[in-house]
């Protein structure tokens, strides 16, 4: 998995990623302090998206792309603290093998 965060996203970086969101433009994600981003493989991203939301009080959406490799995106919205423990907890859990809760 790749593992990337973004503090302070600018208004262009969240509107770039709520219309790439897979819920849709329609339910916007309102001004966040961080933006944790991974991409990996659908069973890695579910299992992450599951390990973040239990862990802290986060908003995990799947991002929308188009990539061969069949890889997909999780961004990860809240304050700097929250998303950086999510991150902290997903790689935690990757490194030894159980990303069940």
């Amino acid at each position: 998995m790749e593992y990337r965060i973004i503090k302070s996203p600018s208004k262009g970086t969240i509107d770039i990623l709520n219309r790439r969101k897979g819920s849709g433009a329609s339910t916007p994600i309102g001004p966040v302090d961080a933006v944790g981003l991974i991409q990996g493989r659908i069973i890695e991203m579910v299992c992450a998206a599951d390990v973040a939301e239990k862990a802290v009080g986060v908003t995990v959406e799947d991002i929308r792309g188009s990539c061969p490799q069949n890889m997909i995106m999780l961004a990860i919205f809240g304050d700097t603290a929250s998303v950086e423990a999510a991150l902290e907890e997903i790689k935690i859990r990757e490194k030894r093998g159980t990303m069940e809760w």
